[in-house]
């Protein structure tokens, strides 16, 4: 069996930081797989259209391509059922696919305009370049200006997690007692801040911060071990 996973880099090939990736990254360290990294800048996307994506993450099982991480998660599901599960049942999958919408507005949707500015300068010339070009347009202003207020903005973030507060009140983990697939939709948010960007998100007091303490020494500690600031 092979596996291959292209994930998004920067300058430096051992620093991976799509939110989308680490949710692949982490599926795949639950599930007890492990997939060769094949890095992946901006500007590459010659690389992986002969797969039918424009983005990563992009899965090759055996040379199939499997596109999305939502898409590869049900994948890893379905196709290695003797390994541990990474929604706990039908029911647990389809509260995952909430999650899964949740986690791309409110949890990425929320941290990009705190980190935006941050993340050219992980990149080479040529993908800060296209970085810069397709963000500005799609913000209609400069990326300084859209992270400008992220002292204020922050503060809003953190109360947008209230559920996560309240649901760690009663149980460890999203996903229960153990952590499953819901915890590295939000996971990878968080990992992706992390390895771009040295802003606190969270303060330390904050049960989301021990959430996500445990979640990077996870898989003896492989999000840890990736290249990151100390936030």
């Amino acid at each position: 069996m092979s596996l291959k996973l292209y994930e998004l880099v920067g300058t430096d090939a051992s620093r991976p930081f799509s939110p989308y990736c680490w949710r692949t990254r982490m599926a795949l360290a639950h599930k007890g797989l492990t997939a060769e990294s094949l890095p992946w800048r901006f500007t590459e996307k010659s690389e992986i259209a002969p797969h039918g994506s424009e983005k990563v993450p992009v899965l090759l099982h055996d040379d199939k391509p499997v596109v999305d991480s939502w898409t590869i998660a049900n994948y890893l599901e379905d196709h290695f059922p003797d390994r541990p599960s990474l929604f706990g049942g039908e029911g647990g999958r389809a509260m995952a696919r909430m999650l899964n919408a949740w986690g791309d507005i409110a949890i990425v949707g929320g941290i990009f305009p705190l980190i935006i500015a941050d993340i050219p300068k992980n990149l080479a010339d040529v993908d800060a370049t296209y970085f810069r070009k397709s963000r500005e347009a799609r913000f209609g202003k400069p990326l300084e200006e859209v992270q400008a207020s992220r002292d204020t903005g922050v503060i809003a973030f953190r109360k947008s997690l209230e559920v996560m507060r309240q649901t760690f009140k009663t149980q460890a983990y999203l996903g229960g007692s153990a952590p499953n697939y819901a915890d590295y939709i939000v996971f990878g948010g968080f990992q992706w801040a992390r390895v771009v960007s040295p802003f606190s998100l969270l303060e330390a007091d904050d049960p989301v911060y021990a959430w996500r303490e445990k979640l990077l020494d996870a898989f003896d500690g492989m999000a840890r071990k990736s290249p990151g600031h100390t936030v």
